[in-house]
């Protein structure tokens, strides 16, 4: 789908839980309803730096953004928003949008430690063939989650210093990310 289809399917979730399976619980209802805010906050003030934004728009061969998320992740709350504000501006770079947990399950190629993990970003060339494959989010962000899952931490407090972050981060990383793995 099309990151306006991606949107207005977010919104749906939340003007009518009932109709999507797994919503119906209040826990993952409510962290929807913030990941909207957060995804419509980094849409209002992401904005790709000048290098980012030279280089994507210097991509001159077409390429297949496919894009894994769903509505209820946290880190794609932050991703998501970012990696459209990045190649919008670049007719050649489609971006297309998949759930995780619908049909094809395109994630089921790219597994993360054997998991599901997305956001999950795998970048083709005109072939099909894979460029390059990001996620589920930028590596300090994932230092930083397997430290404190080490150490045992509350998963409410991972999400919290996950948060902080993002929020402090501002897209630097995973703008240095992209650009990195699609310079090589």
């Amino acid at each position: 789908m099309q990151f306006e289809e991606y949107v207005s399917y977010f919104k749906a979730i939340l003007e009518n839980p009932e109709n999507y399976e797994g919503y119906q619980d209040e826990e993952i209802f409510n962290y929807t309803k913030l990941n909207w805010s957060r995804m419509n906050r980094w849409l209002k003030k992401f904005e790709p730096n000048a290098e980012t934004a030279s280089f994507m728009n210097g991509i001159a061969t077409k390429q297949h953004w496919i894009l894994i998320t769903e509505p209820w992740c946290g880190d794609a709350a932050h991703s998501v928003p970012m990696i459209y504000q990045m190649v919008k501006s670049n007719p050649l770079l489609v971006l297309d949008i998949q759930l995780r947990d619908s049909e094809p399950y395109t994630i089921n190629q790219y597994l993360t430690n054997g998991g599901k993990s997305i956001p999950k970003l795998v970048i083709r060339n005109e072939q099909g063939d894979d460029l390059a494959v990001w996620g589920p989010r930028p590596q300090g962000c994932t230092d930083l989650f397997v430290m404190m899952k080490g150490k045992g931490a509350e998963f409410n407090d991972i999400k919290e210093e996950i948060q902080k972050w993002y929020n402090q981060d501002k897209g630097v990383a995973i703008q240095e990310e992209l650009v990195d793995i699609l310079s090589r």
